[in-house]
C-alpha cells in the first residue's frame, strides 16, 4: 500500500475548440499555447513532488502514446503506466480501469487525485493547500470534487451547489447543476453557494470501485475485465477492445457523483482554466497596456483587448479590438473574442466540406516517436519535408515501393543506414535512398537532427512504409 497520491492524468481528448493550432490528431494537451511548455507537460510537473506523490499513470488512445510517452520523457517524468483506451468510452470507464489498476498495484486504501491534461493551473501554495484539504477529505470517506470559485457568470462550466461544511476545508454536496444560461449564472452567483465545476477529483481507490459497483456496475466489470486482459506493449498497456467497448459511454459525474451519498467538494480559490475557449487563453495571457496578448511571430499596433498568435507566418494586426487572429501553418482563423467560444461550429462546417474536412484534422507538421515532420511543399510526383530527428533516436529499418528520398542534413549529424553499409552525415551534407533500397535513419548525437527530406515518385502516401525493423513496434 502506498501512503503517497496516485496521480492519474486524463489526456485522451480530441477537441478541437482551440482551432486552428488543436486538431483532432494534436490537440490542445500536447500543444505550446503561451511559452515553452506544453499543459500535458504542466500537468506532470504539478504531481513532480516525489514526497507527496507516486508516479503517475496517464490515460490515453492509441494514436497519442508516443505523444505521451516522449513529452513525459522531454520533461524528465518517470510513468507508472500508460493506459491505452482502445474506444472512447467517457470518464466513468477510464477512471474505472484506472482505479482497477491502482487496486491491484497499491492496493484499496491507495488515494487517486484525477487530473485534466489541458488545463491551465497556477500550481502556488493555495493550490497545494486544497490539494491537503482534500486529501483529508478522502481519507476521511468521502469521494472528492473541487469546485472553483467562480468570478464571472461563466455559461461553458457545470456547477455544483455546496451542503453543509464538513470540517477541514471541505463541504458536501448539494446537488450538480448542469452548465446554465447567462441569466441562471448570474442568479446563482448572485445567491452564492455555487462552485465551477472542475473536473478533478480526489478519490479513494477502495470507496470508489465499491461506490461503482452499487452505481453502476456495468461500468466496472467492463473496465476490470479489459484491466485483466489487457496486452503489454513497450511502455504502454493496451486495455482489451472488446471487453473496454461494453461500457456505457458516461461520465464518472452522471455514473457516481450525482447518486452518491458520500460526495464532497473542496472550494478552491485558485487561478484555474480549462482553456476551452481563445478568449479564455486571452485571460490567462500576460497582457501589455492595451490588454493584448501577442505570441509568436505577431506585431500589433493600435490594437486593444486581442489575442495574436502565429506559429509559422508573420501576422499583423492594426486598429482592432476585442479579437482573436490565430495562425498555424496551413490555415488563419479571425473573429470576435465573444464568439470564440463558437468555434466549434466553424470546426464543424470545415469537416463537412471535402476541401477543408483535412484542416480539421491533421496538421502539417506530425510527431513520431522518434520526432516528426513538417509538410513543406506538395506537387506533382514530388514532396519536400522538413524532419527532426530527437537525440539518440532512430527511425524503423524500412524502404518504399514507389518513391526514392534525398536527404539534406541542415542541422546535427545523420547515421544513415543504405543496404548493407552504414554512413555518417554533417550538416550540409546530402544522401540519396533510390526506390526499393533498404534504409534507415538515426541521430547519434545530443542535439535535435534536422533534415530536408525531398522525395519524388508516382506515389508518396505515408502507407508506402514497408517495415522490416521497428524499435517501436510498428508494423
Amino acid at each position: 500500500m502506498s501512503s503517497k497520491i496516485v496521480p492519474v492524468i486524463m489526456a485522451g481528448g480530441k477537441g478541437t475548440r482551440l482551432w486552428p493550432l488543436s486538431r483532432s490528431s494534436a490537440p490542445k494537451q500536447f500543444l505550446e499555447f503561451l511559452g515553452e511548455t506544453t499543459l500535458f507537460q504542466k500537468t506532470l510537473a504539478r504531481v513532480a513532488d516525489k514526497a507527496l506523490y507516486d508516479a503517475p499513470i496517464v490515460v490515453t488512445n492509441n494514436d497519442f502514446r508516443f505523444l505521451v510517452a516522449e513529452q513525459a520523457r522531454a520533461a524528465g517524468v518517470a510513468l507508472t503506466s500508460i493506459l491505452l483506451e482502445p474506444v472512447a468510452r467517457n470518464t466513468a470507464p477510464a477512471l474505472a480501469a484506472a482505479a482497477t489498476l491502482i487496486s491491484r498495484l497499491h492496493g484499496d486504501q491507495a488515494i487517486m487525485q484525477v487530473l485534466a491534461s489541458d488545463h491551465e493551473i497556477d500550481a502556488d501554495a493555495t493550490y497545494f493547500d486544497c490539494i491537503a484539504k482534500a486529501r483529508a477529505a478522502a481519507d476521511a470517506g468521502r469521494l472528492v470534487t473541487f469546485g472553483i470559485k467562480p468570478h464571472e457568470p461563466a455559461t461553458g462550466y457545470g456547477y455544483i451547489e455546496i451542503g453543509e461544511d464538513l470540517g477541514n476545508g471541505a463541504n458536501a454536496v448539494r446537488r450538480f447543476v448542469e452548465k446554465p444560461d447567462r441569466d441562471k449564472a448570474a442568479a446563482m452567483l448572485e445567491t452564492g453557494g455555487y462552485l465551477w465545476n472542475s473536473g478533478m477529483f480526489m478519490l479513494p481507490v477502495g470507496l470508489f470501485l465499491r461506490e461503482l459497483r452499487q452505481y453502476a456496475p456495468e461500468v466496472l466489470d467492463a473496465a476490470a475485465e479489459a484491466v485483466a486482459k489487457a496486452q503489454h506493449d513497450l511502455d504502454f498497456e493496451r486495455l482489451d477492445e472488446a471487453a473496454f467497448a461494453r461500457a456505457p459511454d458516461i461520465s464518472v459525474d452522471y455514473a457516481i457523483f450525482e447518486k452518491t451519498p458520500i460526495a464532497a467538494v473542496v472550494p478552491s480559490p485558485i487561478t484555474w482554466s480549462d482553456l476551452g475557449s481563445w478568449d479564455s487563453v486571452w485571460k490567462t495571457g500576460k497582457q501589455d497596456d492595451a490588454g493584448n496578448v501577442a505570441d509568436g511571430s505577431t506585431t500589433v499596433l493600435d490594437t486593444r483587448n486581442s489575442l495574436v498568435i502565429s506559429r509559422d507566418i508573420h501576422v499583423a494586426v492594426q486598429g482592432l479590438d476585442n479579437i482573436a487572429v490565430i495562425a498555424s501553418e496551413d490555415a488563419v482563423y479571425v473573429g470576435r473574442m465573444e464568439d470564440s467560444q463558437n468555434v466549434g461550429k466553424l470546426v464543424k462546417h470545415l469537416a463537412s466540406l471535402p476541401k477543408t474536412a483535412k484542416l480539421t484534422e491533421t496538421h502539417p507538421t506530425a510527431y513520431r516517436p522518434w520526432g516528426g515532420y513538417t509538410s513543406v511543399l506538395n506537387g506533382e510526383r514530388f514532396q519536400v519535408k522538413r524532419l527532426f530527428v530527437t537525440p539518440g533516436k532512430r527511425l524503423s529499418l524500412q524502404k518504399h515501393h514507389h518513391r526514392s528520398e534525398h536527404w539534406i542534413v541542415v542541422r546535427g549529424t545523420a547515421e544513415v543506414t543504405i543496404g548493407d553499409r552504414t554512413i555518417p552525415l554533417r550538416e550540409n551534407e546530402s544522401v540519396y535512398i533510390p526506390q526499393g533500397e533498404l534504409h534507415r535513419l538515426a541521430n547519434p548525437g545530443k542535439i535535435m537532427l534536422e533534415l530536408i527530406e525531398v522525395q519524388t515518385g508516382s506515389y508518396l502516401g505515408e502507407d508506402d512504409i514497408i517495415r522490416i525493423e521497428d524499435e517501436f513496434g510498428r508494423g
